[in-house]
Formats: structure tokens, sequence, C-alpha cells
């Protein structure tokens, strides 16, 4: 069978399998080299490699009709601190902490699901949580686990080196790039009122900054900040004068900077409204959710404000690149 530029598709795709999440440029240097290996065949077409981003959208565009059928998506990122491109192959039907059954044991997502819960659900949308707060997220998984502490401590850093998670200098975790990628539907859909957009690029934030006036939505990464501040010297929403720093007050902080002593003192947990007619979901301690009985005829829970802004590769193609999955001590 001659070759055709379908084999690139296949020999690029095989890569990517092989690697998990995986830099732009290092994305564009297996397809430049899935290129290379099938003009090599005999019989190849002469397939033409463009450094222009129009032609690797394209090809991009293709690929993802390819996958459409298969209900996955190779989809990109920004990381939040570099601004780097990041890609990943990811699923885009169902469960998709599902994924990481092929390296971890039904117990051991659980655990990653509970500690990812707490970071979505941290208090003044600083999206971190602390060591021993993440610990003791193992008694509340369900089915109960006989998983020890010491166990959760090996699994913890399992998750930080495999580029799920990000932990600091602070001992606090929060959700690395690769989970914003991989995680992104399984994320909008479970949280829908903790997730934050960048008012620049529209794209999620975990890490940046906010508007300090009252009720304002503007919410930027880092990067974004200083790119628009070069330019403009006032809030894009409300029009208050900007510091010139991102870190400067009056502006707060949105990531782990806003976390303060005593957060992690108490577990939250998700629940129901006790209006019938309303089916949004509110944030409360979980020692100060009341049971039904409890809770008195028409009484509010108490409610978290809305947040919401709107196959192997072939040993030709062995190449690498350093932050291809980004693990990050801050």
């Amino acid at each position: 069978m001659s070759a055709s530029p379908h084999d690139v598709e296949r020999l690029f795709l095989q890569a990517v399998l092989s690697r998990g999440a995986l830099s732009g440029r290092l994305a564009q240097t297996l397809w430049e080299k899935s290129i290379d290996i099938v003009n090599a065949c005999s019989d190849a077409p002469n397939i033409h490699h463009s450094n222009e981003r129009t032609a690797w959208d394209e090809f991009v565009s293709k690929i993802n009709k390819s996958l459409d059928k298969l209900e996955l998506e190779f989809r990109h990122l920004h990381d939040e601190d570099t601004g780097k491109e990041m890609y990943a192959l990811v699923n885009r039907k169902g469960d998709e902490i599902a994924q990481m059954a092929t390296e971890y044991t039904p117990a051991e997502i659980a655990f990653f699901k509970a500690v990812v819960e707490q970071i979505m659900l941290a208090p003044r949308e600083s999206f971190s949580v602390s060591s021993l707060a993440a610990l003791r997220e193992l008694s509340a998984i369900k089915p109960k686990s006989n998983m020890t502490k010491t166990q959760a401590e090996v699994v913890l850093s399992s998750f930080v080196a495999k580029g799920w998670l990000l932990k600091s200098k602070r001992g606090r975790y929060s959700l690395s790039t690769r989970s914003l990628l991989e995680l992104l539907p399984y994320l909008k859909s479970t949280y829908p009122e903790e997730i934050v957009e960048c008012t620049i690029c529209m794209e999620i934030i975990t890490r940046g900054v906010a508007c300090f006036t009252a009720n304002c939505k503007t919410r930027l990464h880092y990067r974004c900040f200083a790119t628009y501040r070069r330019r403009q010297h006032s809030c894009p929403s409300c029009s208050k004068e900007w510091p010139r720093e991102a870190k400067e007050k009056p502006l707060v902080p949105v990531g782990e900077d806003a976390a303060k002593d005593g957060d992690d003192g108490k577990r939250r947990v998700r629940m129901k409204s006790a209006e019938p007619s309303d089916d949004e979901e509110g944030t409360v301690d979980e020692d100060e959710q009341p049971s039904q009985s409890q809770a008195p005829s028409g009484s509010k829970n108490k409610r978290r404000p809305s947040r919401k802004t709107k196959p192997h590769a072939d040993e030709s193609m062995d190449v690498d690149e350093d932050g291809a999955t980004p693990q990050r001590n801050r």
C-alpha cells in the first residue's frame, strides 16, 4: 500500500499518544518529523511542510475531524505561568478522570477527585489546598479505602511527578496545566460556578489577579495583565485605575496567594439548595451542613457567590523538549 498524507496523521497521533501533554513547539516538531518519514517512502507523494501558523492550525483541524467520531480532541491551552502553548489528546465524553485508570487504581482516582474538589471549592478563588487538607480527603473518599496516610502521601507525590498536580514551596497543591487541559470538560460540568475565565484570553484561570472593585468580574492571568497593562491603565470592565504591577495593592490575587491561614481547617462540600425551585448548588463547611431534619422550612444554605465570567512512536521520532509535561515548584 502506497504512502499517503493520512500516514502523517497516523504517525503524528502515535507520537502524541506516547507523550501525553506536550508543548506546541514539540507538537509541531513531531508533525514535521512525521512528514519527513512519509516523504522518505519511495512511493510517497511530496508532502509539503510549512512553518506558517495557518498550516499548523489546518493540520490540527484535520486531526480533530478524524478524531471526532471517537469523541476525542487534540486540544490546546496556554500554561498559566509561562504562556507556553500546550497540547494533549483528550476525551470529550464521559468522566475524563477515567483516563487515569491506566496508571492509578479506583481508590487512587477517587482520592484525586476528592483533592480536586477541595481545590475547586477553595475560598477567595485561591484554587489550592494544603498538604494536610489534601491528606484529610483520604477519609472522605467513597467507598472507603484501606489506603494508609503514608500511601496517600506517596500517591500525592505521584500526582505531582506525573504532572496532574503542582506543589508549591508552601506545600499547597493546585491544578497543573495537564489537568486543566485534559479535565476541562469535567471541571466545567462539575464546578460551573467555580470556573473563572481570563477577561483577556478567555481561558480558564486558577492563578492570576482580580480587579479590586466590588462585584467586578475582571480576572487576568499574570501574563495577560502584563500585556494589557502596557497599553491600558484601567480595568477593562469597570474602568478603575490600576497599579502598574499585578501584585501591587489594591489588586486582588487569584490562586495560592489568596489563601489564608485557617482556610483548610474544615472540609468544604457541595450541597443542593433547600429551595425546590432553585437547582443551583452552594458550598458549605462540612460540619456546618444541616441535615434535612434540622434545616428550617424555607431556609437557605450558605452559598458561594457565582464567579463565572463568561501505540509507541517510531524511534526516528524520538524527540523531546524541556517542559513537555510541566512540573513546577513555585
